[in-house]
């Protein structure tokens, strides 16, 4: 699909309305008393910084003229109080918007994980990781200061405004009519920016996410790069993709940094038109030095929330297109999930039953078409067939991580999509091609399977599949620290640890899809003679190239054309000379 190139950019479902806003305030509440605090503090922060022109207006229009020197002292004392008090009490609610920022990151990358554990499949096929990623840790980082400390001031900016409003009004209504005069000119010049901004700003986030992308893919990717010598090629399109976001983002800042220069000059007319007005229209006798010295503090001190409020709805578009990225993820429907009335699955004898099935990845492309079939529980059933035939999709459809289009699928008789998925997978091991190994101990790797599962039970399971030999020749045995995905582990190493640890979960269902692809001739012959026990009692599915490992399965199916072409124990196939006697044949 188109979404799963790191250069495509991401489309937006719907436009931002602030409705998005007001989802956001499941994170907030739980801390409102605490933002409330943060509000109290910041009012009052606000009410003892205002008090200082009053102190400054008195002193010039009385104190002074007075000559009055003590009552100067007290009034420079109150003032260095009330400056300090202002200074104490904004410190102390910054302190605790701290804190309720950083939990409110906490709470939505807590969700936002737990989600993409639910996700299907088919989510991960569909988007590069890389894009997945940045979302959970960069763009939660942009959005917690605006959910935070954006909304606290945004409330204390607006109070701000009306305080000083009131001050000016006590002071002087004429000149405070002055004031607000650059209020429609200030709304014309945010109302033509603001649009424009915050498409810019959208395009960064696109091209953030196609870099992140890329980047992911590449690390990922070294060795590949490193074998057919892409170095070049590879920095090129970095380079293109890097280009492209830079030059975004200084779109971007072009259209803000138009806010900071409108407002301060809008405020600098304004203050220049109190003084004219002041000094040459109004009569003399009826505004002082004083009140004139006043009234352009509060001007500029007006000017300043309005200037915070624009830096605020600033910041606001800036990080609206990473809130709509972060709730576009959390409204992913997590299509695989358990029905209202899902029962919990009993204890799994193991009988699989296929009625009808048809399965497409995509919508009208078949993969599977009205596929029946029957496994009896302890049954060993072996998949073969042409790669892309549907092999591996049957053995998903068993641990329902996809959802079958039309039909049914039933283990011991029971539709698995009327089950939970825990009580299911639960009782189902699953070994796939691809053996990922965390960055954990070997013994912790293994005990990934089970957790409860004691370090004897782990090295048990290791020697069923060979495994323990070549662990216990490491450095530090069972304690040995492997890197990410095993990278310093052989292929055939990293699927017998995936072994030890499909087989510690003791399943009812066994799956092995390319299980032993990576296993030497020789390691192969010891860890089928390890299965033959492990497997009685257990259903199981296996999907192997290599033909001579699955000659002694009790069926073989040999899967194409949407569904079962030949099936039959392996004497049975090769007596009828069809499609599995020309495979084995090739093969042998």
């Amino acid at each position: 699909m188109a979404r799963n190139r790191y250069d495509v950019d991401e489309q937006l479902e719907t436009p931002f309305d602030f409705t998005h806003l007001k989802r956001s305030y499941v994170y907030i509440k739980k801390y409102k008393n605490k933002m409330i605090l943060s509000l109290f503090l910041s009012i009052l922060a606000a009410i003892t910084g205002l008090i200082a022109p009053l102190i400054t207006k008195h002193a010039l229009d009385v104190t002074i003229p007075d000559k009055d020197i003590a009552e100067l002292v007290i009034l420079a004392i109150a003032l260095m109080a009330f400056n300090i008090i202002s200074v104490v009490l904004g410190n102390i609610r910054s302190r605790i918007m701290t804190v309720v920022g950083q939990n409110i990151i906490f709470d939505i990358r807590e969700d936002l994980f737990a989600h993409l554990q639910e996700l299907p499949f088919t989510y991960y096929d569909d988007r590069p990781h890389g894009k997945i990623l940045i979302r959970v840790i960069n763009y939660v980082n942009s959005v917690s200061d605006m959910l935070s400390n954006g909304i606290i001031n945004f409330i204390m900016e607006i109070l701000n405004m009306v305080f000083i409003l009131i001050f000016m009004l006590i002071v002087d209504v004429r000149l405070t009519l002055v004031a607000l005069s650059g209020l429609p000119l200030f709304m014309l010049v945010m109302f033509a920016i603001k649009k424009h901004q915050r498409r810019a700003w959208q395009d960064v986030s696109n091209k953030s996410s196609n870099m992140n992308a890329y980047l992911q893919e590449n690390i990922v990717g070294a060795r590949i790069t490193q074998v057919f010598t892409r170095e070049e090629e590879n920095a090129q399109i970095y380079d293109r993709l890097n280009t492209s976001y830079r030059k975004s983002w200084m779109r971007a800042v072009k259209f803000s940094n138009l806010v900071w220069p409108a407002t301060d000059n809008i405020s600098t007319l304004v203050r220049a038109a109190m003084f004219i007005v002041g000094l040459l229209v109004l009569d003399p006798a009826t505004v002082s030095l004083g009140t004139l010295s006043a009234m352009t503090g509060y001007a500029s001190r007006f000017w300043q929330p309005i200037m915070s409020i624009s830096n605020i709805m600033n910041n606001f578009i800036n990080n609206i297109a990473y809130l709509e990225r972060i709730f576009e993820t959390l409204d992913e429907p997590a299509t695989i999930a358990d029905k209202p009335n899902a029962k919990e699955m009993g204890e799994i004898k193991g009988d699989v039953s296929f009625d009808n099935v048809t399965f497409g990845y995509e919508e009208g492309i078949d993969v599977l078409k009205d596929l029946s079939f029957d496994v009896k529980a302890g049954q060993s059933v072996a998949l073969v067939g042409p790669t892309g035939a549907g092999k591996s999709t049957i053995v998903s459809l068993i641990s329902r991580f996809y959802d079958i289009n039309k039909g049914r699928i039933t283990v011991d008789g029971v539709d698995i999509s009327s089950v939970t998925l825990n009580s299911l997978r639960s009782q189902m091991g699953i070994m796939l091609q691809d053996s990922f190994i965390f960055s954990d101990s070997i013994l912790e790797n293994i005990r990934y399977g089970r957790l409860d599962a004691t370090d004897a039970e782990i090295r048990a399971a290791a020697k069923a599949v060979c495994a323990d030999s070549f662990i216990r020749e490491m450095a530090d045995g069972y304690e040995t620290q492997v890197n990410e995905r095993g990278s310093k582990l052989s292929g055939g190493e990293k699927q017998l640890i995936s072994f030890a640890r499909t087989l510690l979960s003791d399943p009812k269902i066994l799956v092995l899809d390319e299980a032993t692809s990576s296993i030497d001739a020789k390691t192969e012959v010891l860890v089928q003679k390890g299965l033959a026990e492990l497997l009685k009692g257990r259903t199981s599915f296996i999907i192997a190239h290599r033909l001579s490992t699955i000659r002694n399965c009790d069926v073989i199916m040999f899967i194409d054309d949407h569904g079962i072409l030949e099936r039959g124990s392996h004497d049975e196939l090769m007596a009828k000379h069809g499609a599995y006697y020309e495979l084995y044949t090739a093969q042998t």
